[in-house]
């Protein structure tokens, strides 16, 4: 019978490179700290050996954490899978680690909460900072984590947490954008298809709201809340709006995935109705879809996050805003009526 060779530890790295085992463990950890003679002998030992260092129990060793965990609020949305993506380039060229999961999982109605499980596991592998993308059920709880954890929400809003950075785009703005641009179009009955009681839903509510009062329709303001933040809730709510008495013309939908749901009930209802996304994920640029979408600005939110993880410096309670932009595409149709 074969055996198996056990697994090559750091110290039969430190052993093979002649050097000690603090220094295999600070070249890896701080390999700027050590010259680039001794690092390149130990690299060379590690690779013969077969080496990988193992970041999470080096975290779990350390006086403080070694590596960045990142929490995606929602892995159906594309959104934040392309923010994390992003953030992800950037920490991988710095060398950085990290770990990424999601925060919530859903139950038998597809209603998100959060994974409190989850949580705990990451916070007690003791990462060096937190990142979370999106809005999660719950977010205050994340007060109760240890002080010393710099936390950064990307894309949604930290209620109830003053410590936290935050990382989202001018929600106003972008619905004024919308409405303005569907208003142009010949539009007058504007309906809003609003998401789950987040504050970024309720921004989102609240600009489509002040943009439709600035253009002297406050008699067409229509606001219909979806249960869930998918594509299902917005066939739902888009298919009542166009059954109703009064159908509106065009559609500003919460997010892209509200948009596609809504695009398919229009396709079904044989309908003629201008569509509004917001998020601008890669789906809405795909041709069969072809998705107007408002873009948050997502590069540079994920590329600000990006900054702040790697700074030493930390700021509490600082909020960065992002510009978001308009992309029209085919669901922009003129008013026909």
């Amino acid at each position: 019978m074969k055996t198996m060779s056990k697994r090559p530890t750091i110290r039969d790295v430190a052993a093979e490179a002649g050097v000690s085992k603090s220094l295999v463990s600070l070249a890896y950890s701080s390999p700027n700290s050590v010259s680039e003679q001794r690092k390149a002998k130990i690299l060379q030992a590690a690779e013969k050996l077969g080496y990988a260092p193992n970041f999470l129990a080096r975290s779990l060793a350390a006086d403080s954490g070694t590596f960045i965990a990142i929490l995606i609020a929602d892995l159906h949305n594309p959104l934040f899978v392309e923010i994390a993506d992003q953030v992800r380039v950037r920490l991988e060229s710095e060398g950085r680690h990290y770990y990424i999961t999601s925060a919530m999982i859903r139950n038998e109605d597809g209603v998100p909460y959060l994974d409190k499980q989850t949580l705990k596991s990451i916070i007690d592998l003791r990462p060096e900072s937190l990142l979370v993308i999106g809005s999660i059920p719950k977010i205050e709880l994340l007060e109760e984590l240890p002080k010393s954890l710099p936390i950064i929400i990307a894309s949604g809003v930290p209620i109830g947490i003053p410590r936290a950075q935050t990382v989202r785009t001018d929600e106003l703005k972008g619905m004024r954008l919308v409405v303005d641009h569907l208003v142009e179009l010949g539009h007058k009955n504007i309906a809003h298809i609003s998401g789950v009681s987040s504050v970024v839903a309720k921004d989102r509510a609240a600009g489509y709201e002040a943009a439709m009062k600035a253009n002297n329709l406050e008699k067409y303001i229509n606001i219909v809340k979806a249960k869930t933040d998918d594509e299902v809730a917005g066939y739902q709510m888009a298919e009542l709006l166009l059954k109703s008495k009064n159908p509106p013309t065009a559609i500003a939908c919460f997010n892209d995935l509200h948009a596609i749901g809504a695009q398919a009930a229009i396709i079904n209802l044989k309908a003629k109705v201008a569509l509004v996304g917001y998020d601008n994920t890669y789906l809405s640029g795909l041709s069969q879809i072809s998705l107007t979408s408002i873009d948050p600005g997502n590069k540079e939110i994920a590329n600000k996050c990006a900054d702040l993880l790697l700074t030493d410096e930390i700021a509490t309670n600082f909020t960065y805003e992002s510009t978001p932009t308009l992309l029209v595409r085919n669901s922009s149709i003129k008013a026909s009526r």
